[in-house]
């Protein structure tokens, strides 16, 4: 084989590894981790569990939130509620909430369980759960409201188990 040959076969293998980096790193960056989510972070203690409150009303969009600087991309809901307005309802981590499963939830009537916290001189509603008629999400254990997201696989199947 020539050199030239080997020089191009060289150069193509690289130009692919240097993509399939970028796709990766791409991918990763776009999905995010949970900087800034994690248990006993400034973000959870906001979390007051003796505030409990459940809202009701339509889902009018599916957003993007970053609650804090610093932290990593979360998914929320905007629900018009007969009682309170437009209220930025946070779900989880962006690495967490399966946004393939909550597509749908727009234009959806919903419940919404959670706690009242204000976040960046913001009045946002915490989930700890949203149930619709077809489709129910749990985000926290109920008894301490510590995320799903934060819990080792099995803490987590043993949440999702039916007692």
């Amino acid at each position: 084989m020539s050199i030239y040959w080997k020089r191009l076969v060289v150069g193509l293998a690289f130009t692919l590894i240097v993509s399939v980096f970028a796709f990766v790193i791409g991918y990763t960056e776009e999905k995010g981790g949970i900087e800034g989510w994690e248990k006993g972070s400034v973000y959870n203690a906001y979390y007051d569990l003796t505030l409990k409150e459940s809202l009701k009303g339509i889902v009018t969009d599916i957003i993007t939130i970053t609650p804090l600087p610093g932290m990593s991309p979360g998914v929320g809901l905007l629900v018009e509620s007969p009682e309170y307005g437009s209220v930025s309802v946070h779900l989880g981590p962006r690495s967490f909430v399966d946004l393939n499963s909550i597509w749908n939830l727009k234009g959806a009537k919903v419940k919404v369980r959670g706690v009242w916290a204000e976040i960046a001189n913001e009045n946002v509603f915490m989930a700890y759960k949203v149930k619709s008629s077809n489709y129910a999400l749990k985000l926290r254990r109920t008894r301490d409201g510590i995320p799903h997201w934060t819990m080792s696989p099995e803490e987590l199947a043993r949440e999702r188990t039916p007692e």
